[in-house]
């Protein structure tokens, strides 16, 4: 599925709020007559888009997917459409399952700031930006690693994750976007990452300072969250379906800080 998640509070359900979960689960109910819950691969925050989310839900055997698209097209608002659907075997877990999730994140450096059309998931950046000393200090974050540093702490949740990619390209039109991999991200770790790294573009930090957070046991508030709009989950890998339930049950393990 995808979304413009610039006015949802975010994926998950909230009473009195506006979210893409609510409305997703809302026009289901609506068209198959009985209330659908869905899993999610990640749960987006307030202002975060995407082009790429997976969610599953438990529906009728015999379900027309084609149909269902062309029902829900017809039902949610604009700035959400389900792209496909697709039967799955009873292993898989749109969160569990998961292999990696990838993000993206547009910078905008030209003067006049980002083009209009792409002003909702883009960020106009006012400032200086070296990425030869961002992708410098995005190599330093590769691996896996306790980020506590880099996230708002949940209770019972583990802050280590496997970071894939974090890589920057510049493009003709003075876009400067990061692409950033992990086997999963915690609360805010994306944005507070490519905060930081802004940081250091700017000359604001030292190349060395953000990889130098990793020692951190806690959040470290010097860290600058990048704005929410910026950000779009872009896509979501699965192994083969012989390896579903392996991989759903490995990810459910907690994993504790590398020594």
């Amino acid at each position: 599925m995808a979304y413009d998640g610039t006015e949802f509070s975010g994926w998950a359900r909230q009473p009195g709020r506006r979210t893409v979960c609510g409305a997703l689960e809302g026009a289901l109910g609506t068209v198959l007559r009985t209330p659908v819950a869905l899993t999610v691969a990640g749960r987006t925050d307030a202002g975060v888009h995407a082009t790429g989310q997976v969610a599953h839900a438990d529906l009728h055997a015999g379900l027309d997917a084609v149909w269902l698209v062309r029902r829900l097209a017809r039902l949610l608002p604009p700035d959400v459409r389900v792209r496909a659907v697709t039967p799955v075997p009873d292993a898989f877990d749109a969160r569990f399952s998961a292999l990696r999730r990838h993000y993206r994140y547009r910078v905008a450096t030209a003067p006049y700031g980002a083009d209009p059309l792409r002003a909702r998931d883009t960020l106009s950046w006012p400032f200086p930006l070296d990425l030869d000393a961002v992708r410098a200090a995005s190599d330093g974050l590769l691996g896996e690693h306790d980020f506590a540093a880099y996230c708002k702490r949940r209770e019972g949740a583990t802050t280590v994750r496997g970071l894939q990619e974090l890589t920057w390209t510049r493009g003709d039109d003075g876009v400067v976007e990061a692409a950033v991999s992990a086997d999963a991200f915690c609360h805010s770790m994306v944005r507070s990452l490519v905060g930081a790294l802004l940081d250091v573009g700017r000359g604001r930090r030292g190349v060395e300072w953000p990889g130098a957070l990793l020692h951190r046991t806690e959040r470290a508030s010097e860290v600058p969250v990048a704005p929410a709009h910026g950000l779009t989950l872009a896509a979501v890998d699965y192994p083969s379906v012989p390896e579903l339930a392996a991989r759903a049950n490995a990810t459910r393990r907690l994993r504790v800080p590398p020594a």
